[in-house]
């Protein structure tokens, strides 16, 4: 059934669409930071000072804690996409969702067309050396690190697409089976389902369809992924209920909240 518009009037109208302009705003500025950093894979032990893994996880195959960059932020989207499903439905999540999708392959468009551009010699000469004097190629690397392979595009946009989607289904459904109780449950349970296949969709596209990666290297970064997404959305679920509150004083009383009818 369709979310049915809530009864709200003048003041209280206007606060709920900044509401969902702000959270909206926070969704898709973190999608589209985690999708351009997402080109790196970084060493979590090496970052924290410590030794490889080496985790005999698959036959044959010994696995460290590598994961893609964009994963830092990704935590940040959960949260924004379990507020906005909270207070604007399935509905509000995919139209959301649709607009970061077309926007992320339009700042790839404008990215690619930008790394065409002729480079100036000047700026060439200035950066043609690293801090170590050794000859470095800028208009290179400036293109490498911003111009992402087809296959990490199509697969983010691919497993965003199906996570969100996805993460508004479960969430919808978890709602309307507790009757609106349990905040931490359906927010908790939406996430590990729907990251479960984003984090492995977008591996699998990018760097086993497209790429060169063996199968083994995709389990274990995608693995990676889903357990640190797993962890960090248990345990910033309690965040949700602070901001709760401050979204429904936002709104003011007269907003019904609760009532809202599960799509």
């Amino acid at each position: 059934m369709k979310t049915p518009d809530l009864p709200l009037k003048g003041n209280g109208l206007l606060r709920r669409h900044q509401l969902y302009i702000i959270l909206s705003a926070l969704f898709l500025t973190n999608a589209l930071l985690a999708e351009l950093l997402g080109v790196k894979i970084f060493s979590l032990e090496a970052t924290l000072g410590l030794e490889p893994a080496q985790l005999p996880l698959l036959p044959g195959y010994i696995m460290d804690f590598n994961l893609t960059a964009g994963v830092i932020i990704w935590p940040v989207v959960f949260i924004t996409t379990d507020l906005i499903n909270e207070y604007f439905g399935k509905q509000g999540v995919k139209r959301i969702s649709y607009i970061t999708a077309t926007l992320i392959i339009y700042a790839f468009a404008v990215i690619w067309l930008v790394t065409q551009l002729e480079p100036a010699p000047f700026w060439q000469e200035v950066n043609s050396l690293d801090p170590e004097g050794r000859p470095f190629n800028m208009n290179y690397a400036y293109s490498l690190i911003f111009q992402q392979g087809l296959g990490i595009i199509v697969g983010s946009i691919t497993a965003f697409l199906i996570g969100q989607l996805v993460d508004a289904w479960v969430f919808q459904k978890l709602r309307k089976l507790t009757q609106s109780r349990y905040l931490w449950l359906r927010a908790t349970g939406s996430t590990v389902v729907s990251q479960l296949i984003d984090s492995f969709v977008v591996i699998y596209i990018a760097f086993y369809l497209f790429g060169n990666w063996p199968m083994e290297q995709i389990i274990s970064v995608s693995l990676l992924n889903y357990i640190y997404k797993f962890i960090v959305a248990v345990l910033l679920t309690p965040l949700l209920y602070p901001a709760h509150r401050l979204i429904d004083r936002f709104l003011g009383s007269a907003s019904p909240v609760e009532k809202q009818v599960s799509a």
